[in-house]
C-alpha cells in the first residue's frame, strides 16, 4: 500500500469528492453512517451551539478536519468543540490542530477504534479535555474527562434523565434529549411504524 505525507493527503483531500482519514501515512476511506448516527451528531451540535453563543468556543460537525500532528493522524470527528485562540494546521482555515471536546457516535464497525486507538490519538492534542461517545443502537453515553494531573475519569449513563456535565466548556447535555428524534427516543409504536415504512 502506498504511503503519503500529510501535505500530499491534504492536496488530494481538498479536491476529493469523498472524504478520507489519514492515519500515519495511509489514506482510509470513510464509510457512510445510518440516519441515527447523523441525527445524534446534528442534535449534539444544536444543543451545544446554543450554550456556546456567548463563550469563546465554537462547535462544528463532521465536515471539519482535525489533525493530531504528534501522531500523524487527520480525521473528521462527528462533533468537535474548539476554543480561542483557534489553532489551525500550517495557517490554513480548514484543518484544526487542537480541540477541547470531541464527540463520536459509535457504530459496530468503528466502536473499538473510537474507544481505543482513536482516543489515544486525540489525547495528543494540547487542549483536549473531554471525550463523549454515544451509542447508536441504544441510549448510552460514555464520557472521559481529563483531570488536573493528566489522568482520565470515565463515567457511563443510560438513563434518559441523566445530565452530562461538560465542564471544559461549561455546558451540559440531557441524555434523553439527544436521542429524542431517533427511533430510540420515540414511543415504541411510532418507532415500529417508521421502521416498517423504510
Amino acid at each position: 500500500m502506498p504511503r503519503f505525507t500529510i501535505d500530499e493527503f491534504l492536496k488530494m483531500e481538498r479536491e476529493a469528492e469523498f472524504r478520507s482519514e489519514y492515519i500515519q501515512g495511509e489514506i482510509v476511506a470513510m464509510s457512510g453512517g445510518i440516519p441515527t448516527h447523523a441525527i445524534l451528531g446534528t442534535t449534539v451540535c444544536s444543543h451545544l451551539e446554543q450554550q456556546l453563543r456567548d463563550k469563546p468556543c465554537t462547535v462544528a460537525g463532521s465536515d471539519l478536519r482535525l489533525c493530531c500532528l504528534p501522531v500523524d493522524v487527520l480525521t473528521y470527528p462527528d462533533v468537535v468543540v474548539f476554543c480561542e485562540p483557534i489553532r489551525y494546521l500550517d495557517g490554513t482555515d480548514d484543518t484544526l490542530s487542537d480541540a477541547v471536546l470531541i464527540v463520536e457516535v459509535l457504530s459496530k464497525s468503528t466502536r473499538n477504534y473510537d474507544r481505543g486507538e482513536k482516543f489515544r490519538f486525540y489525547r495528543t492534542l494540547p487542549s483536549f479535555s473531554e471525550y463523549l461517545l454515544l451509542a447508536q443502537d441504544e441510549i448510552r453515553a460514555e464520557h472521559h474527562a481529563r483531570q488536573s494531573d493528566g489522568s482520565w475519569i470515565f463515567r457511563e449513563w443510560t438513563a434518559k434523565e441523566s445530565v452530562i456535565h461538560l465542564n471544559s466548556i461549561g455546558c451540559k447535555l440531557v441524555l434523553g434529549d439527544l436521542y429524542l428524534k431517533t427511533p430510540l427516543g420515540r414511543p415504541p409504536q411510532q418507532a415500529e411504524t417508521e421502521t416498517a415504512l423504510q
